[in-house]
């Protein structure tokens, strides 16, 4: 389950431009904030049916937004060559450059 939430986290970071409000605010509650579907449902006054079957929405559309955009796919990947390259910069000794540019790339995560 952790794993799931810490995907669902990242995919709403990235893809949360594309939700509509009520889209973003239950997602943000449910998965950031911890509430539970039937404090989302309390909080707006629905059904916790209705809160299920809107995040459960959410949640595909965002797979799908991932699967054609691949923009967690590709942080990962450029997260995995960061270590890498952290790892060979300990390797030379006046490495000053390697760091910087380990540091630029760093700064655009």
């Amino acid at each position: 389950m952790l794993e799931k939430t810490t995907r669902m986290n990242y995919l709403y970071d990235f893809y949360q431009s594309l939700l509509t409000p009520k889209q973003r605010n239950y997602m943000s509650l449910y998965y950031l904030d911890d509430f539970s579907l039937g404090e989302i449902a309390e909080e707006y006054k629905i059904s916790r049916q209705a809160v299920y079957d809107n995040i459960k929405r959410t949640e595909t559309m965002l797979e799908e937004y991932e699967e054609k955009l691949l923009l967690f796919q590709k942080f990962q990947e450029r997260r995995e060559l960061i270590t890498e390259l952290k790892q060979l910069s300990q390797e030379y000794e006046n490495s000053t450059r390697l760091q910087n540019v380990i540091q630029l790339l760093e700064k655009l995560e």
